[in-house]
């Protein structure tokens, strides 16, 4: 599928409406505190320019700006950038969020200190591309940081499971991948050094039982919703056991409440 093609502009017009369906706020809020884990260990601090590239509702950006940081954040999806606006105001932090695609980074040169992205670039269909543009948008010694569901992690599996039901596209990459050690030092061959890579967990709290979890992301998970919506009645009915089946195996939890905990791979690395 070729860059400029019809295939692939009707591609990206569906992996954009996948992001624009449901509420992924509603989603989002059970993973604030990894998201607050993960900018702490980055080099934030007053007067940092920050790059949020597919910020989402701003899990990360906002805790970048509350560290002092001048944070700017990216998304395809402008529901959610509102979200994220909204969310920045009632903080009164000065956070300015645009649209864009991680593909085509609507930024200069060298203009970050750092550049972050946590569970959002991983899903852009031309992974080399999405390496490129962190890379470039990043000051020479600046950081470069990622945090990447994992194959083998609970996330991974979910996806995983949902594309037996409902294969994505053909050759469009894994997202996964992003999750994976060597592919990753595949990808940042070129721009970065002192490239780290290293696996931690999200914990995902649930006041609810595993079968409500599965109906919260069906109703507001974009990913899950439109893959519920190209099943037949059987299919759906289907795809929600085998969901329901999935988190009751990984849940921690006990007293009708659910606790997942979900690995994912922290790359770091400083812009050569």
């Amino acid at each position: 599928m070729q860059p400029g093609s019809p295939q692939f502009a009707q591609l990206k017009s569906s992996l954009k409406a996948t992001w624009v369906a449901g509420d992924f706020g509603e989603i989002a809020k059970f993973t604030t505190k990894a998201a607050e884990n993960f900018v702490e260990r980055l080099p934030i601090g007053n007067g940092i320019k920050v790059l949020d590239v597919a910020c989402g509702t701003g899990n990360t950006a906002i805790p970048a700006a509350r560290a002092g940081g001048v944070v700017t954040g990216v998304d395809i999806a402008e529901n959610l950038l509102e979200q994220a606006r909204k969310r920045a105001a009632s903080e009164k932090l000065a956070i300015h969020f645009r649209e864009g695609d991680a593909e085509e980074l609507p930024v200069a040169d060298e203009e970050f200190d750092v550049v972050l992205s946590m569970y959002g670039a991983m899903f852009a269909p031309r992974p080399e591309r999405v390496a490129a543009e962190l890379v470039r948008a990043c000051r020479r010694g600046g950081t470069i940081a990622m945090a990447n569901w994992t194959a083998e992690g609970f996330v991974g599996k979910s996806f995983q499971l949902t594309a037996k039901f409902v294969p994505p596209p053909p050759g469009l990459p894994v997202p996964v991948l992003w999750g994976n050690e060597n592919v990753v030092r595949q990808r940042f061959a070129e721009g970065v050094s002192n490239l780290s890579l290293t696996r931690h967990t999200a914990v995902f709290d649930f006041p609810f039982p595993p079968r409500e979890a599965v109906e919260l992301f069906r109703r507001y998970f974009g990913p899950t919703q439109m893959a519920f919506a190209r099943l037949d009645e059987s299919g759906r009915a289907e795809l929600a056991s085998a969901l329901e089946a999935l988190w009751s195996d990984h849940n921690v939890a006990s007293n009708n409440e659910t606790r997942i905990e979900a690995e994912y791979l922290e790359v770091q690395a400083l812009r050569a």
